[in-house]
């Protein structure tokens, strides 16, 4: 709550670089959190040099791997000693309530103890001999990772990558989103406490036209993760193609929700309200496009309109509150362009559609909790990504009408299904075209489990060991054991 414009530090040098600055809202009300100074390209080229000069001089990647593991244990430790400003920062920096704030700066400082676990117990492999030698393959750190995060889980989301990036023993250039960059600064000040040396962790706030584009085109990185949109994770993908350098990118999704007619309705309907309202539906995993079997679609539907009509839409600050705001007022007119064409498109909005009017919501980028029937599947609004609380209601007649149906989309990231029948539920989890599936529960997230997407939803995987070999790269030694030289 502030004027004073918060620098960034590059090495030992803080500055406020040249760029315009950048000022978190809160989504709450509308006022103002912070300033931050805003990175150039000239501040990016200096952040390069100085990742590179320190993994190539500080010893963190020539550190055996337990070592490194007690600076990652300690920096999970001091995220966890500062859980409570932490989370009110993130609450105010993207307008998550509070709950989720906590929950989510819990699972960064998990990212870092579960690297740091995974760094000291990494097996290297050595090979069966098939000669005179004997031969092992072994991961390497590239040098220098860009890391370039969404606005939808700041902290969590730049441990997830930092922390196995790091473990590898690479140097890590950070964008946080221009919309929450706020908790990336703090990440970075509570890694150096913890003793990770200068220079291989900077964060650059900015704007991804000019400093995501720069670190992406730098000639400097050699690694590139990004999380967000589809369209911008082609252009990167593009770039990095031409430079012949490794991403990983997780994208977007308009993940199937599937109910089917022998499910526990009661459950499966609690579900489907969380997988979709859960972080006001700002969540790529959210299951937006909901398939319903014909023979129960009306009263589940109908069931689901009076559940939303419970949904407590408040300030994310409130106990009470189960929604928030979305992130911006630009994303909120975005949401509700989205609904307006849903209505042109032919869809019948049962729930929601518009702003709360509760007075003390006003001055909040709030929208309520929205189902929509009576669309095609083949609609923009079931088909694009609002990234909002918009459920997309269609029927299905058995499992082919709804492999066919959920597939059915160019996005690839997760799904769900509700039914009694584990053989069925196999069935049907093998055929979807999704990275992650769920089973009789929906969003459920796990450090050791790989996340990535099937078809333009990304390439690679975080999490787990994937996690650890995203950000690696397999070098093959070989050890001579002959006696007597080698011959032609």
């Amino acid at each position: 709550m502030t004027a004073t414009i918060r620098p960034f530090r590059i090495g030992a040098e803080w500055r406020v670089g040249g760029g315009k600055s950048i000022t978190s809202i809160y989504a709450g009300d509308g006022s103002v959190t912070g300033t931050v100074a805003c990175a150039t390209a000239r501040d990016v080229d200096d952040a390069v040099a100085v990742a590179e000069k320190a993994f190539r001089t500080a010893p963190w990647r020539k550190l055996r791997p337990d070592v490194r593991a007690t600076t990652m244990y300690e920096i999970g430790r001091r995220i966890t000693a500062e859980r409570v400003p932490l989370a009110h920062l993130q609450m105010l920096d993207s307008g998550k309530p509070l709950k989720e704030c906590q929950h989510m700066v819990d699972n960064a400082a998990y990212f870092f103890r579960y690297y740091a676990a995974l760094c000291e117990t990494w097996q290297n492999e050595v090979t069966s001999p098939r000669g005179e030698y004997f031969s092992m393959s072994l991961a390497e750190p590239y040098g220098v990772v860009a890391a370039i995060t969404p606005w939808n889980s700041p902290i969590m989301a730049e441990a997830q990558k930092v922390a196995p990036a790091l473990a590898a023993g690479n140097a890590v250039i950070l964008k946080p989103s221009e919309e929450t960059p706020m908790l990336a600064l703090e990440l970075a000040r509570i890694c150096t406490e913890a003793g990770l040396p200068e220079g291989l962790l900077t964060v650059l706030p900015g704007y991804g036209d000019d400093v995501g584009a720069a670190l992406v085109k730098h000639p400097g990185v050699r690694m590139v993760s990004f999380t967000g949109g589809t369209e911008t994770g082609r252009c990167i993908a593009t770039v990095a193609g031409e430079r012949l350098i490794p991403v990983g990118l997780e994208l977007g999704g308009k993940s199937p929700h599937i109910v089917f007619e022998d499910a526990d309705l009661d459950k499966a309907a609690a579900g489907v309200l969380s997988g979709i309202y859960g972080s006001a539906g700002q969540s790529c995993v959210a299951g937006t496009r909901l398939f319903v079997q014909k023979s129960i679609y009306r009263r589940f539907v109908d069931e689901l309109v009076e559940r939303t009509k419970t949904v407590r839409v408040g300030l994310p600050d409130d106990p009470q509150t189960q929604m928030g705001p979305l992130v911006s007022k630009a994303h909120r007119e975005r949401v509700a362009g989205y609904v307006d064409l849903a209505r042109q498109e032919g869809g019948r909005v049962l729930m929601g559609g518009d702003r709360p009017s509760d007075p003390k919501l006003a001055n909040g980028w709030f929208y309520l909790p929205t189902i929509i029937e009576g669309l095609p599947n083949s609609a923009r609004a079931v088909q694009e990504e609002i990234f909002g609380p918009v459920l997309v209601c269609l029927p299905f007649e058995d499992e082919a009408d709804v492999i066919a149906q959920g597939n059915d989309t160019v996005y690839g990231l997760a799904a769900g299904m509700w039914t009694g029948d584990y053989a069925k539920a196999w069935r049907v989890a093998r055929e979807l075209e999704a990275g992650s599936v769920w089973i009789n529960t929906y969003k459920q997230s796990h450090i050791a489990t790989a996340f990535g997407g099937f078809k333009e939803s990304g390439l690679g995987r975080e999490k787990g060991f994937h996690g650890l070999r995203l950000y690696s790269q397999v070098k093959s030694i070989f050890f001579g054991t002959h006696d007597k030289p080698m011959g032609l």
